[in-house]
């Protein structure tokens, strides 16, 4: 069985911006009648990631720290295949769990035992192993009868409980979580704490970016520090933390 590993090699991320004359790519691309891709149209590109040089092998636990637009989503999303570089290269192996956002994958109008096979699936899960899980993820919700109602009666925390209790039920082999999941309600995530350890001990490698000290700390013991869509710093946890806060200079 290969092991999980991520090998970025000097990759680089792109976006074209369209403004309101060009703003679809078909009319970017076609311009005039029979026009040509890059000749006619001049199309701002904002360059999200430069340079980016990665490399992590089974075990890795890499807190991604820096300040909103510092790109961290966007290496996230390389990672998980979503993103491909429009410069350098890209490899990732293995079963990959993207965690952005906790709401994903989730439809209002079905019940909640159905949203649990429906999120199952979209993080890489099977039916069969999701059935499995049932149980189990409803006696962490507290959700009760709920569970049988459409998502839409619920209110913002009980979905919140809803999506934590099957995110930390799924196996990855990469699991790459977004800050999202650490903005929850604190008593419930208190409650989540030892679900989210072994979440994390039943991935191979983990990439969680947030801006939770304790958080990471808890979770990661090394650290990759955006900046500019680059990476500024990369190594022990704390040391990286505090040359990112400016606690020691870097």
């Amino acid at each position: 069985m290969t092991e999980p590993r991520i090998r970025i090699d000097a990759a680089g991320v792109d976006f074209p911006i369209f403004d309101a004359k060009t703003r679809s790519l078909k009319k970017a691309v076609l311009g005039k009648a029979g026009g040509r891709i890059g000749t006619d149209a001049k199309v701002p590109i904002i360059e999200a990631l430069r340079d980016i040089t990665v490399s992590l092998d089974k075990g890795a636990r890499v807190a991604l720290v820096g300040h909103n637009g510092a790109g961290k989503s966007t290496l996230l999303r390389l990672m998980a295949g979503i993103y491909e570089p429009t410069r350098g290269r890209s490899l990732v192996r293995g079963k990959v769990a993207p965690v952005f956002d906790l709401a994903v994958g989730m439809d209002p109008e079905i019940s909640g035992y159905e949203n649990i096979l429906i999120r199952g699936l979209f993080l890489g899960m099977t039916r069969k192993q999701m059935e499995a899980r049932i149980d189990d993820i409803a006696a962490f919700t507290e959700l009760g009868d709920y569970l049988e109602m459409p998502l839409r009666a619920y209110s913002t925390g009980m979905r919140v409980r809803l999506a934590l209790g099957v995110v930390t039920s799924i196996d990855p082999e990469i699991l790459l979580l977004d800050e999202g999941i650490g903005a929850v309600d604190s008593e419930f995530l208190n409650k989540a704490r030892d679900r989210l350890h072994e979440l994390v001990d039943r991935s191979g490698i983990l990439v969680f970016a947030s801006h939770s000290d304790e958080f990471l700390a808890d979770l990661c013991d090394t650290a990759l520090w955006m900046e500019h869509g680059t990476i500024k710093e990369y190594g022990p946890l704390h040391e990286v933390l505090d040359h990112y806060k400016g606690r020691t200079p870097s």
